[in-house]
């Protein structure tokens, strides 16, 4: 009896040294990494890290995914080609990072895909708007699955949008009949300026002006007395990579008589009133979220960054927010980080997100409608208020005209 005693005592030593000697395994397992390739100095890409630290953070406090912690690593693409294809083979070699979440130029992240598809990483986009960059999905599937856009609407889409901002504020309910557009000379406005051009004149309103100008201008009066003498009554302006500021400055300080709105990214920053010192006033600027009831989700979102970042956030923030949260769900679904079952899983993404539904189509683009993504028009107003002025059903107050116009 002793002996069969002692014997049971030494196995029960021996499981319980079992299972603690498993237990820390359990625990110490590899984080999921998440690497963030971004234009690390710009609002853009602050606002991308901090959405994301508040994602990590909340799934981490509850858990992580699959028993495992995410953790972020940051890798600043710029606004250079070279500069991107760099942080791309620093995240995903000498990282190994499990997903790629970021981007902001176009250009960059054209230039970045052949090396994404390279390392068998999913990408997915919070910034860049080319449709060229989904199109690499449908023409090379295999090398290009890893490829999603969950933000912004790419460029066609916006100049649908637009083309409805026109006809149904510009023309519709304010009878204006001629606008020009002027737009940076950047892959993501040769996109789109095409499009909205077309749309436009298809809706009857003439377009007498429609060039673009080069992202180092810094003396924007020509273009302004171009504007003039065409004859047009609104000035669609389309820049992210050129200066916003200086653009609306001059624009304020020659008191061009000719109200201004579109795409202006950079004017999307909380900070870019008081940065301009109150001269956007009467600007109206094209959003893809904004403190409004979107979703459930939104107001929460909007009120819990503010907080703790002591800013609003701007577009990347809230699409890099989003696709932590849409590639733990495929994760989750997948019960694997490995890349072909995670993308499986992505492509079935029903996701409601901080700015609407998020949707793939078959080249792996979030999709644009009702319910879904869109783009909204807001116009900076006294005090640096932000006035949503179209659509219509999502208006929340009046547009004015620049104070000179009066």
């Amino acid at each position: 009896m002793k002996s069969f005693l002692s014997l049971l005592a030494t196995a029960s030593i021996v499981s319980a040294g079992a299972l603690l000697s498993t237990a820390p395994a359990t625990a110490q397992q590899p984080p999921i990494k998440i690497g963030v390739p971004t234009s690390i100095q710009l609002q853009v890409g602050r606002d991308t890290q901090n959405a994301i630290k508040m994602a990590l953070e909340d799934i981490n406090s509850k858990g992580g995914l699959l028993g495992r912690k995410l953790e972020m690593v940051a890798a600043d693409e710029t606004e250079n080609p070279e500069q991107g294809i760099a942080a791309i083979k620093k995240l995903t070699a000498d990282d190994k990072v499990d997903v790629l979440i970021g981007g902001y130029t176009s250009g960059v992240t054209l230039a970045q895909l052949p090396h994404i598809s390279n390392a068998k990483t999913i990408y997915l986009g919070v910034g860049a708007a080319s449709p060229a960059i989904t199109a690499k999905v449908k023409s090379d599937y295999d090398n290009y699955k890893y490829i999603f856009r969950v933000s912004p609407i790419h460029a066609g889409h916006q100049a649908r949008a637009l083309v409805d901002f026109i006809s149904g504020k510009l023309k519709g309910e304010m009878g204006l009949k001629k606008v020009a557009i002027v737009g940076e000379n950047a892959k993501w406005v040769q996109d789109l300026v095409p499009i909205l051009k077309k749309g436009a004149i298809d809706g009857g309103t003439e377009v007498p002006m429609a060039e673009f100008f080069d992202t180092s201008t810094s003396d924007f009066s020509p273009l302004f007395a171009k504007v003039k003498a065409s004859g047009a009554q609104y000035l669609i302006v389309i820049l992210s990579h050129a200066s916003s500021d200086i653009f609306v400055k001059q624009w304020h300080d020659a008191q061009v008589p000719i109200p201004i709105g579109g795409i202006d990214v950079k004017s999307q920053d909380a900070d870019f009133f008081t940065r301009v010192s109150g001269k956007a006033l009467g600007e109206t600027v094209g959003l893809f979220a904004t403190r409004a009831e979107l979703t459930p989700k939104t107001i929460p979102f909007w009120d819990e960054f503010i907080k703790r970042f002591g800013t609003a956030p701007v577009y990347t923030g809230v699409g890099a927010y989003d696709a932590i949260y849409i590639y733990a769900d495929a994760v989750k679904r997948a019960n694997s980080v490995e890349p072909d079952k995670v993308i499986k899983e992505l492509e079935k993404t029903d996701y409601v997100g901080i700015a609407g539904k998020v949707q793939f189509d078959q080249v792996h683009d979030v999709k644009q409608g009702p319910g879904l993504q869109n783009l909204l028009f807001a116009q900076w107003q006294k005090d640096g208020a932000r006035i949503v002025v179209w659509p219509k059903e999502a208006a929340t107050g009046k547009m004015i005209p620049p104070p000179w116009m009066n």
